[in-house]
């Protein structure tokens, strides 16, 4: 199979994997359902949407609901790299959803989601009016960096000066000791280098607030392939919620707060790691925008692009596939035991609900089901993995395989016939590589990279179709001032089905594997060090 007919058949799957399929039964049907934003009741939801937004941005700048304070939420408070990172963003979704239910008018209203597996394109009608950043009814306070100063800056500050004894703690484990550290999240200046990043600035002009337009609105061919079903089969398949070998576990890494890093390498899950990062970077313009400044998805002022919303709809959709995945296995789709108490009992404390009101302490296993906001999903791509019979991909018995690192590649010796199985087995079963590399310091040009498996010494950048490529890593936001933020990250990576990246599989019991990473963008940036990779049967 070449990598053009895989990404072909790949594409044909999630168009045919996106039809109707029926739920596992509950004890009742939810009030509300989020829609497929391309079906009508999506279209409907969009309407409704839209008026939302725009009651929103004429709050003023201290209400708790202004759409700019809404953004800032992200900012202040989201989880990325640790397992609290589907259910804090379950909590903020669900919060913003009562919002424009509320403000929109609209008691029936749920937010869509962007399917884009099925869908590798923003949705048409999210370049309509207010549903883009680029809208003249956001001009008034995004014109330049100096109008949103004057017109955000202060009402956060008094905010800041509000906060409780508990906030601030959570805000001090992000690095945020005071609201000056904060503000130069907004405006890309690093104390270190007594100058602004370009890269690092959450706020974006208007004219630059989405790199993709409606007469561009495609993915990138590396956005769509860690998009495919290939990728998101991959990240459905485990049966862990959380699992310390990370390609076993659903979710990403086990940390001491949702607002800290993991000690040692930060392990991304497949889901966050891939779709989540690379879909959130693609529409800001990593990569022909190097290096910045970005659109608004690139940073964590994302919530101001109303698309966040669709896109994390999608992954709180995925969640709730792997759960009912999990349920019909008859397979635990939650921790255990002190794991479970821990996830459970940790405190959210910057959420303001529908009403307009901060929700003051609120705790995370409120947000483990999607009764809390009582809504289901229209059924959108994965759903055949739900049942019994369609537990996943299958499996390549192999245990875990640490390679050598020797000038940037890493050399495995792989069971030649777990690689045979893996070539022969349908598209949607994979060998996994772990790979563990330093994150891109303060000002770094290069914010991904791909994994390349196989290629010969003097390949150094790669397209989506070459039979090397096995998907880009992605980096999301830059906080400079989060600790952590110069450590390691692991990311889990399928491996690819193509012959060439294993060319010299022969009769010897075992074939060695050689995977490097390289810039996604060739601009001619650092080559990542890389520190160690492994490859286990996923």
């Amino acid at each position: 199979m070449t990598r053009r007919h895989f990404l072909r058949t790949t594409a044909a799957a999630a168009g045919a994997l996106a039809l109707p399929f029926s739920f596992a039964a509950g004890s009742s049907a939810p009030k509300y359902r989020r829609y497929n934003v391309t079906s009508e009741g999506g279209k409907k939801a969009l309407a409704s949407y839209a008026k939302g937004v725009e009651a929103m941005l004429r709050l003023p700048a201290d209400h708790p609901q202004n759409w700019f304070r809404n953004a800032f939420i992200h900012l202040m408070d989201c989880p990325h790299g640790n397992w609290w990172f589907y259910v804090w963003h379950r909590g903020y979704v669900g919060y913003f959803e009562e919002t424009i239910r509320n403000l929109s008018g609209d008691a029936s209203f749920a937010m869509p989601y962007w399917d884009w597996t099925a869908l590798p394109q923003i949705p048409d009608a999210m370049f309509d009016g207010v549903l883009t950043p680029e809208s003249a009814a956001f001009i008034p306070y995004t014109r330049n960096l100096a109008v949103f100063t004057s017109f955000a800056k202060q009402p956060l500050l008094e905010y800041w000066n509000g906060l409780t004894h508990a906030q601030r703690a959570q805000l001090k484990a992000r690095g945020y000791t005071d609201f000056t550290l904060l503000w130069n999240d907004v405006t890309g200046y690093s104390p270190q280098q007594d100058g602004g990043i370009s890269g690092n600035i959450a706020y974006a002009n208007p004219c630059g607030s989405r790199y993709l337009t409606r007469d561009n609105p495609k993915l990138d061919p590396k956005t769509a392939y860690d998009v495919s079903p290939f990728v998101i089969y991959t990240g459905l398949a485990p049966t862990n919620f959380y699992n310390k070998v990370n390609d076993l576990s659903f979710t990403s890494a086990k940390t001491p707060s949702h607002n800290s890093m993991a000690s040692g390498a930060n392990a991304f899950s497949v889901l966050e790691g891939l779709p989540h990062n690379k879909v959130h970077n693609c529409i800001g313009g990593v990569g022909p925008l190097d290096p910045g400044p970005y659109g608004n998805m690139t940073n964590f002022l994302s919530p101001v692009d109303p698309v966040f919303f669709l896109h994390h709809a999608n992954m709180d959709r995925l969640w709730d596939v792997w759960t009912r995945k999990q349920k019909a296995l008859h397979l635990p789709y939650l921790p255990t035991g002190q794991d479970l108490q821990t996830l459970s009992s940790e405190p959210f404390l910057f959420y303001v609900n529908g009403r307009g009101e901060y929700v003051g302490n609120s705790q995370a296993g409120e947000y483990l089901s999607t009764e809390r906001f009582d809504y289901d999903y229209e059924p959108g791509f994965g759903e055949l993995i739900v049942g019994p019979a369609n537990g996943g991909p299958t499996k390549v018995a192999m245990t875990p395989i640490r390679g050598s690192v020797h000038q940037g590649t890493v050399s495995i010796g792989v069971p030649t016939e777990a690689i045979r199985s893996h070539l022969a087995a349908g598209p949607t079963s994979s060998l996994i590589a772990e790979v563990t590399l330093a994150r891109p310091r303060e000002g770094s040009l290069t914010r991904e990279f791909d994994v390349i498996v196989g290629a010969p010494a003097d390949v150094i950048t790669v397209e989506a179709d070459s039979p090397y490529y096995a998907g880009t890593v992605a980096f999301f936001g830059q906080m400079m001032s989060m600790p952590g933020m110069a450590g390691d990250a692991t990311f889990s990576v399928p491996l690819p089905k193509t012959p060439e990246a294993f060319h010299t599989l022969g009769a010897n019991a075992t074939t060695a594997v050689n995977i490097r990473l390289v810039p996604a963008h060739g601009h001619g940036g650092k080559l990542p060090v890389l520190k160690s990779a492994l490859v286990r049967g996923g």
